[in-house]
């Protein structure tokens, strides 16, 4: 049986990478060049290295008095979670950040007239699933991991010190159903192309 050959050119180097968030339901495009369509935006800059995309299986195993291994080994549960840390502080961003939560206008205590803005985080049991796409760019290949639904189930911790930017922790949790993927891939990488 024939092995993979040495091919450096299957490296990735993730030289950029973007974050979309969406509506639940929002259509991702099904080609890893195009641009993203109605209904995503982005989130802007983040940390260079603070993207993750973590496929968590779990597993039980059965043990038998005939064997010092696992005679069977069966998956229980399956789990997902994308991590990245947001540079750019906006309503949408924090939104995203806390699982929703609401933004208004106050009338600011002294009068005047620069606006003021209230964000509200949500309320127990008010969280909101949304979809994201993580977009890896190589070079000449593209890569996107098309998230349909996902929810912050992350308590967010913010460094405010005085030497460094303060950033917004997105901690995504990928929730599944037996009627959609839970995630999956996109990408015009040859490597990739079907073989006999």
């Amino acid at each position: 049986m024939a092995g993979e050959t040495a091919n450096s050119n299957e490296i990735v180097i993730p030289a950029l990478t973007r974050i979309w968030l969406g509506a639940v339901g929002t259509v991702a495009p099904n080609d890893a060049t195009v641009a993203m369509g109605t209904g995503w935006r982005s989130v802007g800059l983040t940390t260079e290295d603070s993207l993750k995309f973590a496929s968590e299986p779990n597993f039980e195993q059965v043990r038998s008095a005939q064997s010092s291994y696992p005679t069977r080994t069966f998956q229980t549960t399956d789990a997902g979670t994308v991590e990245v840390d947001l540079q750019q502080w906006s309503a949408a961003n924090f939104r995203a950040v806390y699982g929703g939560g609401t933004v208004s206008e106050v009338t600011p205590a002294g009068g005047g007239t620069a606006k003021h803005y209230k964000f509200t985080p949500p309320k127990i049991g008010g969280r909101t699933e949304i979809a994201a796409v993580i977009e890896v760019i190589d070079g000449g290949k593209h890569y996107r991991y098309v998230i349909p639904r996902a929810m912050q189930m992350e308590g967010v911790s913010k460094d405010l010190a005085k030497t460094k930017e303060a950033i917004l922790p997105l901690r995504l949790a990928i929730q599944g159903g037996d009627d959609t993927d839970a995630w999956y891939l996109i990408t015009d990488d040859p490597a990739f192309a079907l073989t006999a």
